[in-house]
């Protein structure tokens, strides 16, 4: 037996990247079939979708330890346990808890200084974005929207990366609920709260700004009237781990300074 883990698997994706970061990629065996990051990744064996698990294909990779996600897996985590494996699912929700997953897989698998100084690179670019947010002109409103039936706002690291890139979140008071459904909003809120920024975001399927554009009562709230409705893809936002750190944040932030810019021209001008 060796002294850490040798035989992972990784039910999401986050932990799967973090792995391959670290330098550890050859212990993952096994991966979610949503796994697209990082593309080496995509080679290994796939054991299961969000909620459900292939056992017999987790079992045939003898794996060491399995790594999951949420209270969502909490039903997958029970009957791995029960068959003997040994489990540990994070829950991280907020930008603090990702940076905290990121020093834990590295200390399962034995590397706690090079996990502490991937955590601390990402928190130090995190710094940049946040001193490049605080050069705009002004802090555009955004509405983030996660789902489209029925709308769900963003979840609690989508809204404090929103604030870090510049953006003010228009349903600030719904960051901290965990289950989708409790961040569900009324179209005509959203028309009220007149984001500047609309920025979509549907794990598993496109957006469609024209749906979006032409939803009743909403030809007026300023982000669609201005054009300001895009699409940030799934995998690098919506995936609690390094890639919305990374490119989820870059993205965000291209698009709110963007539109604070073309703001600005337009009281100038």
């Amino acid at each position: 037996m060796t002294a850490y883990p040798s035989r992972i698997v990784c039910l999401t994706e986050e932990t799967t990247e973090t792995l391959y970061m670290l330098g550890e990629g050859e212990r993952v065996v096994g991966v979610s079939a949503y796994t697209v990051r990082p593309v080496e990744a995509r080679s290994k064996p796939r054991v299961s979708a969000f909620i459900r698990a292939h056992y017999d294909r987790i079992e045939a990779l003898s794996p060491d330890l399995i790594l999951g996600f949420s209270d969502l897996q909490a039903d997958i985590a029970s009957d791995l346990i029960k068959r003997g494996h040994p489990v540990m699912v994070f829950n991280q929700r907020g930008v603090g808890d990702i940076l905290q997953m990121i020093r834990l897989v590295g200390a399962l698998v034995g590397c706690t200084a090079r996990a502490d100084a991937l955590a601390d690179r990402l928190e130090m670019d995190l710094d940049f974005y946040r001193t490049a947010a605080a050069a705009l002109p002004r802090r555009p409103r955004v509405y983030f929207e996660e789902w489209d039936d029925p709308l769900i706002s963003g979840i609690r690291w989508v809204e404090e990366l929103i604030e870090i890139a510049g953006g003010e979140p228009i349903f600030p008071e719904l960051r901290h609920a965990g289950l989708a459904k409790q961040r569900i909003v009324d179209p005509a809120e959203v028309a009220r709260r007149a984001p500047d920024i609309i920025i979509a975001s549907w794990c598993g399927k496109p957006v469609k700004k024209e749906a979006i554009a032409g939803r009743a009562g909403w030809r007026e709230i300023p982000a669609v009237r201005d054009g300001h409705v895009y699409e940030v893809k799934s995998s690098i936002i919506l995936q609690p781990g390094p890639a919305a750190l990374t490119d989820g944040i870059r993205a965000v932030q291209q698009i709110i300074m963007r539109v604070a810019r073309a703001s600005k021209r337009r009281r100038v001008g």
